[in-house]
């Protein structure tokens, strides 16, 4: 693989399922650092943007962006072409084999749809490219695989969330199996894959925390000494997420029409999402309407100037119906930023952040009323408040380093993917003019 004097590789192919997304501020921040350090990527998307606004480090990054068909029928004649060009020029024998065993066991279109796009993903990459890097395990690892099987690439992973918790075991197992290493952000998601892909080799599955770089936050505001017994100065508590079932907003909701009548507070939420007209309408049927403000989406600014005016920030996760559940929310981190102490839940990787008592309070997943008592004991207590929001800001400096995890996995990029690629082909005379009709717009 060319790669200049410091190893690293010359390019390499990032997959994911939606590129830009304000909810995946976590890749963004991953993505322009390693390109301050040296690194050249090549972004494939799954999907086109849906947010209506877009995170200052997306304008920053400097990656060539690539979208591949959400729907095959978005684009049936670059599906088309990438399906010949598998048949003709590619070792597909491989890659049919493995689909044909998938959809055997997840008979459904949108396995069909995966293949698709790993086709079309096999004939647009940049020839040049010899490693590709997926976020997120479940349907773009699928596409990853797909393609690194057609093409004779290597692969690596980062799993977060959702795709640890809802890709069945088979998979999980199968597709680590083929990569040759991957992480995953907290200890809790790492047990799970160990758990579900022994006999693999565990050990090529690295724990790297996010983390944030604390050089896009303005230092914390001095804490005001509110107590909720002033109406005019009511205690201002902060949530930020999207109103979708994992993150328990409803739950949330609950909780606040249980609060004291005497405590004077307001709820601000920030972030969009499905459930947000269920949420209004039951925030309206509790008598809430006045004391909650509904303000979608927004950009990183914004969300900081929230939380910088907030005395308190909530996010009672839980898992879905479906078996989704968060990681570590990097929201969390985001508010101990600004020195505010949080109410969460003991769930998922939460607790390898939030101690009890010692920098948040935390309640079981769907305790409405310990939630309550909590946010009631600490819009109350404003002298807990700052000591736990002080612990807070302190953890988030001295044990979740951004560059700590960010020279870890440049580690892994310059010598990991250079080791695979040493194993694979080079690509054909025939695949090279392909990339630059992709580049051109073209394929």
């Amino acid at each position: 693989m060319p790669a200049d004097p410091s190893g690293i590789p010359a390019r390499i192919a990032i997959v994911l399922k939606g590129y830009p997304r304000l909810s995946e501020t976590f890749i963004a921040q991953e993505i322009l650092e390693l390109e301050r350090r040296g690194f050249q990527f090549d972004i494939w998307s799954l999907r086109r943007p849906t947010d209506r606004h877009v995170h200052p480090m997306h304008e920053a990054i400097t990656a060539r962006l690539f979208y591949l068909p959400e729907y095959l029928h978005d684009d049936p004649r670059r599906v088309w072409r990438g399906m010949v060009h598998a048949l003709r020029r590619l070792d597909w024998w491989p890659a049919l084999k493995v689909f044909a065993r998938d959809l055997g066991r997840d008979p459904t279109p949108n396995r069909l749809r995966r293949l698709g796009q790993a086709f079309v993903l096999a004939r647009e990459i940049d020839p040049a490219i010899r490693h590709m890097h997926v976020h997120f395990l479940h349907t773009p690892g699928s596409v990853t695989r797909y393609a690194s099987l057609l093409t004779g690439r290597s692969f690596s992973f980062s799993a977060h969330a959702k795709d640890i918790w809802t890709t069945p075991a088979w998979e999980h197992h199968e597709k680590i199996a083929d990569a040759g290493w991957g992480t995953t952000c907290t200890a809790d998601g790492l047990a799970e894959l160990r758990r579900v892909t022994a006999p693999v080799d565990g050990s090529r599955i690295a724990l790297i925390y996010h983390g944030l770089d604390l050089g896009r936050f303005p230092p914390p505001p001095l804490p005001e000494a509110r107590d909720g017994s002033d109406p005019a100065r009511p205690v201002r508590i902060v949530a930020v997420g999207r109103a979708v079932e994992k993150k328990g907003f409803d739950d949330l909701i609950d909780a606040l029409a249980r609060l004291p009548a005497h405590l004077n507070w307001h709820f601000t939420h920030i972030g969009g999402g499905e459930r947000l007209p269920a949420l209004k309408a039951q925030a309206e049927r509790l008598g809430l309407t006045n004391r909650i403000e509904w303000r979608g989406s927004l950009p990183q600014g914004k969300v900081i100037e929230a939380l910088r005016a907030a005395e308190l920030f909530v996010l009672p996760s839980r898992q879905g119906a479906d078996g989704d559940r968060d990681g570590l929310p990097n929201v969390i981190m985001e508010a101990a930023t600004q020195a505010l102490p949080v109410v969460s839940t003991r769930f998922a990787g939460v607790p390898e952040f939030i101690e009890h008592d010692t920098n948040g309070l935390l309640v079981e997943p769907r305790d409405v009323a310990a939630l309550a008592d909590s946010l009631a004991t600490l819009i109350a207590d404003p002298a807990r408040r700052a000591r736990l929001g002080a612990a807070a800001y302190e953890r988030v400096r001295s044990g979740f380093s951004f560059e700590a995890g960010i020279d870890r996995l440049a580690g892994l990029l310059t010598g990991g993917a250079a080791a695979e690629a040493r194993t694979v082909r080079a690509p054909t005379r025939e695949e090279r003019p392909i990339a630059a009709v992709a580049e051109a717009g073209e394929a």
